[in-house]
């Protein structure tokens, strides 16, 4: 499920957003102000950030500046300001829509499927690639800078997921529903076992590691510092 990071200075509303959120089965992190939020984001990469624009620090509008240059996180902004230049503005700051305070759960909710579920279905098709590790999902090679090496169907997945989501760490259980299906009911090592097999095949000329294990937790796609 996805990660979202919930950035508003009102605790009432993160504390019901987190509740709400976390009721749907999505993982919750928030941050009440701006500095905090780019401090969140860098740290977890989460996969959508819904994002006020009054913040203490940093307002909301230079926050999505700044994570939009860093990257493709989603980004819905949640605010009162509901002029048709703020929604220009925040729209052309980097968010990927807007939704105006105060909102019906069951629309923001709405909104966060819709976003989600377009970055999903653009992900499964672009070619991926972090450090010096590539994958192109239409033609299925994979390379680590210019050495190609082959997957199995079920290493491709996993792979291709650990790309979607780099430096973000990713629970077992997690892995195992969206690479092995809900239903799954194998043995409970078949993650470590394909793990092995791609860190065997991306690190087989000597290359840095780039799959690390989260002690208790699962494992997370990084280069180490």
């Amino acid at each position: 499920m996805a990660t979202i990071l919930v950035v508003d200075d009102d605790r009432k509303i993160t504390d019901m957003l987190r509740r709400t959120l976390v009721y749907e089965g999505y993982e919750v992190l928030t941050a009440w102000d701006g500095p905090a939020a780019l401090e969140a984001a860098q740290s977890h990469w989460p996969d959508l950030v819904i994002l006020d624009w009054l913040l203490p620090g940093l307002e909301g509008v230079e926050v999505a500046r700044r994570l939009r240059a860093a990257g493709d996180t989603l980004i819905l902004m949640l605010t009162a300001r509901d002029a048709v230049e703020d929604r220009v503005t925040g729209l052309d700051a980097g968010a990927d829509d807007y939704l105006v305070k105060p909102f019906v759960p069951s629309e923001l909710l709405a909104r966060l499927r819709a976003l989600l579920r377009r970055s999903e279905a653009a992900s499964k098709e672009r070619p991926l690639a972090y450090a010096n590790l590539h994958l192109d999902p239409v033609t299925r090679e994979t390379r680590r800078a210019d050495r190609a090496f082959n997957l199995t169907p079920r290493e491709f997945e996993l792979l291709h997921y650990l790309l979607r989501h780099p430096r973000q760490v990713l629970p077992r259980d997690r892995l195992l529903q969206e690479v092995w299906g809900y239903d799954f009911g194998g043995n409970d090592n078949v993650l470590e076992v394909y793990v092995g097999y791609l860190r065997a095949k991306t690190e087989a000329a000597s290359e840095p590691r780039l799959i690390h294990t989260v002690r208790g937790v699962g494992y997370v796609l990084r280069e180490e510092n």
